[in-house]
């Protein structure tokens, strides 16, 4: 029997039929409609990651007396890590069984798809989305601990000289202040470094670092805003 005679055979006893063009042609659009919507999912999570990193407050480093590891592993965003990781994944399976994805190699592959999604991502965060996003995980999802929680955290251990609030009044050298717990404090800030973007009255949300100086006292070494270095903040903070 001929070659091609053993495949028309062959074709026949398996019962082989041509597939429609029309479904080559949904196989690409699907694949491309997946690649597109895991680079922008995951440019979402990088700009959450992104306003998490800004909120950070690396200065609080050089005076905890745990260690880096500790610290990192208490504010690293592990679920946008996650997210992100996940839709990277996506997106190179999606391109690579795209029609001419068989031509890029696999690291040029992976390092197209990080930039596009890291590039993306960035934009949205200069945009403000990152920030809306985390809060709106925070608000909506009670197993979600936001980035504004673990600060709350970090910056609540008086006994090992932090503290963060509203200030509800101010005086020259001295604030009343009402920590995230409902817990009202009189701070000394005479001498203390105080950041220039600051104003301290009344509604300033505020950290501190120092020391306890009595019951509901605060002998504050520095004043910083809430937000961040440079950054203001008002306004509610999720579940406090």
């Amino acid at each position: 029997m001929k070659r091609s005679e053993k495949l028309i055979h062959t074709i026949r006893e398996n019962d082989i039929r041509p597939v429609a063009r029309v479904y080559f042609l949904w196989r690409t659009i699907l694949l491309w409609v997946a690649f597109t919507a895991a680079v922008v999912l995951g440019a979402l999570a990088f700009s959450v990651i992104l306003f998490c990193i800004q909120q950070t407050d690396f200065d609080l480093v050089s005076h905890l007396s745990h260690s880096y590891l500790e610290f990192f592993l208490g504010i690293l965003p592990f679920v946008w890590i996650i997210f992100l990781i996940v839709f990277l994944i996506i997106a190179m399976t999606s391109f690579r069984h795209s029609p001419k994805g068989y031509k890029l190699t696999r690291g040029r592959l992976v390092a197209y798809c990080a930039a596009l999604s890291i590039l993306t991502g960035a934009l949205v965060f200069l945009a403000g989305g990152g920030q809306w996003l985390e809060q709106a995980f925070g608000t909506r999802i009670s197993l979600y601990e936001s980035v504004q929680e673990k600060k709350v955290k970090i910056w609540s251990m008086p006994g090992a000289g932090y503290l963060s609030g509203v200030i509800t009044a101010a005086g020259d050298s001295t604030l009343a202040l009402r920590d995230f717990k409902g817990k009202t404090w009189a701070i000394d800030v005479s001498g203390a470094f105080i950041a220039p973007v600051l104003r301290l009255e009344a509604g300033e949300k505020i950290k501190l670092v120092g020391e306890t100086a009595g019951e509901n006292q605060f002998k504050a070494g520095e004043v910083r805003p809430w937000g961040g270095r440079g950054a203001r903040m008002r306004g509610p903070i999720h579940g406090y």
